[in-house]
Order: C-alpha cells, then structure tokens, then sequence
C-alpha cells in the first residue's frame, strides 16, 4: 500500500439529502442522481496546529491558589470573535476541497470559493452533508458506539 505523504487528499461524496424526524434524528436520503459531489478531508494536527497559530494567542496569569497559598500560572487562550471566525473559515476552507455539479436556485454551476463554502456552510442540509462525510471517513465512533448499545 502506498500513501502520499506530501499532499492531503480528500475523499468524493455524492451529494445526499437529509431531513430531520419529528423525534429529532436525522434520515439522510440516498443520492440523487446528477446532485453533484464533494470532496471531502479530514484536518490533520499539522493543519489545526497552524490554524491554531494564526487565530489564537496563548497567554498566562498569576494566580493564588487557596489550597498551597501560592501563586501559580495559569495558561489560556485569547480568541477574538474575528479570530473565531478565521478559525472557522480556514477550518471549512480546508475541509471542504472541492466540489463539482452544485447549482444554484438558476441553475448555474457554483464555483468552489471560500465565500461560497462559507454561504453553503450555512446551509442546513449542506453542513448536515459535510458533517455525515467526515462522520464516514473518520470511521463512524458514534454509529459504532451506538451499534454496540443495541446488541
């Protein structure tokens, strides 16, 4: 088995449906034909790491702590709301590779931008989507969790 360690590369999913049951779960439908697909990938601890270095600011306090009566440093993170919005769209950017054959409400083909992963990101059905594929590539813990209940 060879595996290319130099580029990350995404899975392709055919688009798929899905609806919300009155009890909440979700029903995802099978794939429509002609519906497009997306490509897909996880982000790996080197991708978050640098995310992470773009959005984030570590900083530390001095604080007492009652029980030694000492001051100890305590570590956090400083996020600005901008910085959280970064955060998520680079995470998305990077998640979502790629698509083909998405069209919008006239038919025309939309390209895969940041902006336009963003505005589809914030469509249910399309986030629900997303959420499914690295749900499958990640190997499913909770479909698997959930099957170990019920036997």
């Amino acid at each position: 088995m060879q595996f290319n360690l130099e580029k990350s590369i995404g899975e392709w999913f055919p688009f798929f449906g899905s609806e919300i049951k009155a009890d909440g779960e979700i029903d995802y439908l099978p794939p429509e034909k002609d519906a497009g697909r997306v490509c897909i990938r996880i982000a790996d601890g080197q991708t978050m790491e640098a995310i992470h270095a773009q959005t984030r600011t570590r900083k530390a306090e001095f604080a007492l702590n009652t029980k030694t009566r000492q001051m100890e440093r305590v570590p956090y993170i400083d996020q600005t709301p901008e910085q959280e919005k970064i955060e998520r769209e680079l995470i998305w950017d990077h998640v979502i590779q790629d698509w083909e054959g998405l069209l919008d409400i006239a038919g025309k083909p939309i390209p895969c931008t940041l902006e336009n992963k963003m505005k589809m990101m914030n469509i249910p059905v399309f986030a629900r989507f997303v959420g499914r594929c690295l749900t499958l590539i990640t190997g499913g813990a909770e479909e698997k969790k959930a099957a170990l209940e019920k036997n």
